[in-house]
């Protein structure tokens, strides 16, 4: 048997094995963990990567029976503390939250990082997917479908514009890709975060934007609405906004945009670590109320093996590396 398959049926059989709080497959990692498991979230404390990473990390405690301690190590678009990671001592016992940004656009952004996403870190598993939601003013704006915003775009080539939280994050890589997708000619106006874009666009100074689901919901849900969403960048419609259809079915294809985490570890941590330890993150995103707070706001559970998971992270990167390459896309 091959080392894939010998992972893939370990982190399957320890599954079960937590799952029933029995012992129906011999533990992979027997030992570990030996003492406390250090979490790090390159991102600071309150933010949504970092209360996520503390609802699984409460859970990974009860099941490892070890304390799972946060270190928030904030920087560089995320890049401080996934090298942080990356150099890290390889036995399992500090792990952290990997996405979008360190994972699978910043090598291709940044000039020089000093570590590689690629050959540095091991993926464990897959959190939560945040598909990116396409919305408007609701009482600014004179477009009441995605077709009334792309007529206009085509009719005024140039002048329509979007909002984003910052060049080279999720929204404005959305935008880019929309550009292309939708064969139009778009001005990027790049804001200091995600809060004065969606003042600005309520306010009805710029056309459009992307925003996460959670961040739009008050938004949107608010009486009267304060937005309006003309499209869902996934491949299915949410139960948070089911009248809000999805880029394929106005058929515009290849527009399934989310910003995603998961779980990695240092480059050589023991393949059996890391099958203990996808074992439990899957168990912990099957638990009732971590998936209602995973869905509830709009996101879609992950889950999977380490090797889906890293299959991910590959086409990401491949998929944003042409993106920021063919628009010469820069850091601010």
């Amino acid at each position: 048997m091959n080392p894939r398959r010998n992972l893939i049926c370990a982190a399957i059989a320890l599954t079960l094995t937590l799952s029933t709080g029995h012992s129906m497959a011999q533990d992979p990692a027997p030992g570990y963990p030996s003492k406390a498991i250090s979490m790090v979230v390159p991102y600071a404390a309150g933010g949504s990567s970092d209360t996520r990473a503390r609802q699984v990390a409460a859970k990974l405690a009860t099941y490892l029976g070890k304390p799972v301690i946060i270190e928030n190590k904030p920087g560089a678009a995320g890049n401080i503390g996934t090298e942080y990671i990356a150099r890290a001592n390889a036995d399992g016992h500090v792990i952290g939250v990997g996405n979008f940004a360190p994972l699978s656009v910043n090598k291709a952004l940044f000039p020089k990082l000093n570590y590689d996403p690629a050959t540095d870190l091991v993926p464990v598993a897959l959190i939560e997917k945040g598909p990116l939601v396409l919305m408007v003013s609701n009482d600014k704006s004179d477009f009441k479908s995605y077709g009334d915003l792309v007529k206009w775009g085509k009719a005024n080539p140039g002048k329509l514009n979007y909002a984003s939280a910052g060049a080279g994050g999720a929204f404005h890589l959305a935008g880019e890709l929309l550009e292309d997708a939708a064969g139009l000619q778009m001005v990027h106006i790049p804001y200091r975060g995600g809060g004065p874009a969606t003042t600005d666009l309520i306010a009805g100074n710029v056309n459009f934007m992307f925003d996460m689901i959670p961040a739009s919901l008050p938004y949107l849900k608010a009486s009267p609405p304060k937005a309006r969403a003309l499209a869902i960048a996934n491949d299915k419609r949410l139960p948070q906004l089911p009248d809000v259809p999805t880029f394929a079915e106005l058929g515009v294809k290849g527009m399934e945009v989310s910003n995603w985490f998961g779980i990695v570890a240092p480059k050589g941590t023991p393949t059996a670590v890391v099958a203990k330890l996808n074992a439990a993150i899957n168990r912990a995103l099957k638990e009732p109320d971590l998936a209602e707070r995973i869905t509830s706001q709009g996101n879609v559970i992950g889950g999977g093996t380490p090797e889906e998971f890293g299959s991910f992270i590959a086409a990401e990167t491949a998929r944003w590396s042409k993106v920021i390459k063919e628009k010469d896309i820069r850091p601010e």
